[in-house]
């Protein structure tokens, strides 16, 4: 052929372009072989098309070799060799553009082989795209031509529809799925098309509607196929302007119930609201469209009527819907609760009368279609006014409520959100309920105890973002949080409990305007230690316990901070059993109540004979002696109206030297030597100090003659080397000198200490 061409030979060059084109007679050949042999043949056709113009040129009529070429043996090259022809035909304006083009789509109707008549189509398509009669071509007609011009691409994409969708039909039964994914690799060929009529000029808004889009749908829906009606709604949603989706919405909507159920309808519905989700993003004043042609309400019930209608569409199918429809709500209506309300109503209804969601992608869905609102508002607040919301959530298996409740928590963390009403954090408890208590009766023993660490502390921090400057609100939302507290069992109050101690703290400590709040709120932490004492926690409850004490002498209240010492003195009697326990609770016992001011005589009395009796009742003699010399400061308090018994400071102090000498000589008992002395040197150091402060019962003598002491043991052979506590003697022994060197009335007071 190319001979022929290279010799201006006509007859010969029609000849061999025909036997070449023989070749795509072939059934043989997959349609990716085909494909590739039908790509060489197109080359060869656009020489052949250059040597047809240049033809013309020397006068070769047009007329007469667009019938010269029909006299061809086999009607598959006759054909492509009269598109081939046909269109220098269009470009000589010889004859309308629209006479011609009519001509070749009704003659390539003799192809009905799938293939072999796709890809003559598609040849079509090809040549005739730029000499299409549309409005500003230069080969528009007459306004019947821009008609001509819609119908021509229509025809062409019904006729390559039907050839698509009966390759289906072709073949053994055994080979379907193979034929399935052959047609997938064609299916581009039919979508042109469709490309092709979205950038004609006549295709405006009214030809969109009245003619394009019903004839296509028409198509798609009488086809039957599922292959075809996805990859074809999916093109019609592609190619056509957002605008046209908009104003068509309800005929483009009427067509998906009709839709084999097998169609991925979810994914089409999705991409559409998408798009015009994006088309809303893109300017405010497209809005008012949408609200014009009520584009929530259609999109809303047609989803309803392809539910109904795909009666065995799975259930993760059906909320993947939902969560499409509620984002294209949040995007395009934020400010209409109602209409974000709906759709969680409608998705309550979808799941209602079913057991709780185990399928792990339906469950992945609802925290999806959950998670959207707290997204969009950045405010849980906004979300407790969907009534459906806690509904939707009640459908969620237990891990999965867990796992949206930690979401929920995450965003008012994130967002500082503060839930300021008892109400809100009633129904913000009743969201995460799946975290306070155990919502099915079961036990832990399958639960991660990382996890579950995490879990409670993420509401721990959820109560510290509940608060109300009202003191009498503010208590209403203590007396909602402990209701729901207590109700999570002995492994949930050591974690929830101690935040609402100190929420509930800070809330009592609103001065003296509102003298009776404080006590009912110290009534309520009374009765939630009580229940963590319970679980039981002692040590927890006791540390409660007395930071409830010291909260109350701040709010000069004695009968309260009395009750709360008296209780914790209880635990610590009855409950506290671990020595080392009790060595840090004695401690913790001591420096409250040394910062207590609000005791008269008696109590504190009272109080502080317990702490010396209990420190001397400890099980190894030098947790007796620290925490008997840790007594003195009770009573040498330094605050204004401070307590000064100097002689009751003495008596502890040397109470102190006694156990510490009674721990000597245990030690010399036990081990054969006298043991450390550090017991000794921490006693002087405390010995200097209540003589800074002025106790004239700490004199100087008293304080050499313990100097004397401790350098004797040092030095004494049985004493077991320890460096840390000579260490510490030196360093006490540098300070003395340090401020006999310093001078003034302090270096006065030291002087006579030798060291």
């Amino acid at each position: 052929m190319g001979r022929a061409l290279d010799t201006n030979n006509l007859r010969d060059a029609l000849k061999y372009s025909a036997q070449m084109l023989s070749e795509l007679r072939t059934s043989k050949l997959s349609p990716h072989k085909y494909y590739e042999l039908y790509m060489r043949a197109f080359d060869e056709l656009r020489k052949l098309e250059m040597y047809f113009k240049e033809e013309t040129r020397r006068g070769v009529s047009i007329t007469d070799l667009y019938e010269l070429v029909q006299h061809a043996g086999n009607v598959l090259p006759r054909l492509y060799l009269l598109c081939t022809v046909g269109s220098v035909y269009i470009t000589s304006k010889e004859a309308p553009a629209k006479d011609v083009l009519k001509d070749l789509v009704e003659m390539c109707r003799a192809i009905q082989n799938p293939v072999s008549g796709l890809f003559l189509r598609s040849y079509l398509s090809q040549i005739s795209r730029d000499k299409l009669p549309d409005i500003g071509s230069e080969y528009e007609g007459d306004a019947d031509s821009v008609i001509d011009a819609v119908d021509f691409v229509l025809q062409n994409f019904t006729e390559m529809n039907k050839l698509w969708v009966r390759m289906q039909y072709q073949g053994h039964v055994h080979e379907r799925e193979k034929r399935e994914k052959e047609r997938n690799e064609l299916r581009d060929l039919v979508g042109k098309n469709l490309h092709v009529l979205s950038q004609l000029e006549s295709v405006d808004l009214v030809m969109y509607k009245e003619t394009v889009l019903p004839r296509i749908l028409e198509q798609v829906v009488n086809c039957k196929d599922d292959l075809a009606q996805y990859y074809l709604m999916d093109c019609i949603i592609q190619v056509f302007p957002d605008e046209y989706h908009l104003q068509t919405l309800e005929t483009l909507l009427g067509a998906c119930p009709q839709l084999q159920p097998t169609v991925d309808i979810k994914t089409v519905l999705g991409r559409l609201m998408d798009r015009l989700s994006n088309y809303a993003a893109s300017s405010g004043e497209v809005l008012p469209e949408f609200l014009q042609v009520e584009a929530f309400s259609k999109l809303s019930t047609a989803i309803g009527k392809v539910i109904e209608a795909q009666v065995d569409m799975p259930i993760v199918g059906a909320i993947t819907l939902y969560v499409s429809l509620l984002t294209f709500t949040l995007r395009v209506h934020p400010d209409r609760l109602d209409y974000v309300d709906q759709v969680l109503g409608a998705c309550v209804k979808k799941l209602s009368g079913k057991a709780k969601l185990e399928d792990s992608k339906a469950t992945k869905q609802i925290v999806a279609l959950l998670s959207a609102p707290l997204e969009k508002y950045n405010d849980i607040v906004t979300a407790l006014k969907l009534p459906n919301y806690p509904r939707v959530m009640d459908h969620l298996d237990n891990e999965t409520n867990k796992i949206m409740a930690v979401v929920i928590i995450q965003s008012i963390m994130k967002n500082n959100t503060c839930i300021s009403t008892a109400d809100k954090v009633e129904a913000l408890f009743e969201l995460i309920k799946g975290l306070i208590r155990d919502t099915d009766g079961g036990a832990f023993d399958e639960v991660d105890e990382e996890d579950f660490k995490e879990e409670q502390n993420s509401v721990a921090r959820l109560i510290h973002m509940l608060h109300n400057d009202d003191p009498a609100e503010m208590l209403q939302i203590i007396s909602t949080v402990r209701k729901h507290i207590l109700l999570g069992g002995s492994k949930r109050l050591p974690f929830t409990v101690p935040p609402l101690i100190f929420s509930a703290l800070k809330a009592g400590d609103v001065g003296e305007d509102a003298p009776t709040t404080p006590k009912k709120i110290f009534l309520i932490l009374n009765q939630t230690i009580e229940a963590l004492s319970a679980v039981p926690s002692p040590e927890l409850a006791l540390r409660l316990y007395l930071q409830c004490a010291e909260a109350a002498n701040d709010c000069d209240l004695e009968p309260v901070a009395y009750e709360f010492f008296t209780q914790a003195f209880i635990l610590y009697e009855e409950e506290v059993a671990d020595s080392k326990a009790q060595v840090t609770a004695i401690h913790l016992i001591i420096g409250t109540l040394q910062r207590m001011n609000v005791f008269g005589v008696e109590n504190r009395d009272t109080l502080t004979h317990k702490a010396t009796g209990y420190s001397a009742k400890l099980l190894k003699k030098p947790d007796q002696c620290r925490a008997v010399y840790a007594c003195s400061h009770l009573f040498s308090v330094d605050d204004q109206d401070g307590i000064k018994d100097g002689e009751r400071v003495l008596l502890c102090l040397k109470r102190a030297l006694r156990i510490a000498n009674a721990a000597q000589q245990m030690a010399n008992v036990t081990r054969g030597g006298s043991g450390p002395v550090t017991l000794f040197i921490e006693i002087l150091n405390k010995y200097l100090y209540f003589f800074e402060n002025g106790n004239p019962q700490i004199t100087s003598s008293v304080i050499q003659d313990l100097i004397e002491l401790i350098m004797t043991e040092t030095q004494s052979e049985s004493s077991a080397a320890d460096p840390s506590a000579i260490a510490f003697f030196n360093s006490t022994q540098r300070y003395i000198r340090f401020q006999k060197q310093k001078g003034g009335a302090l270096g006065e007071k030291y002087e006579p200490i030798r060291v």
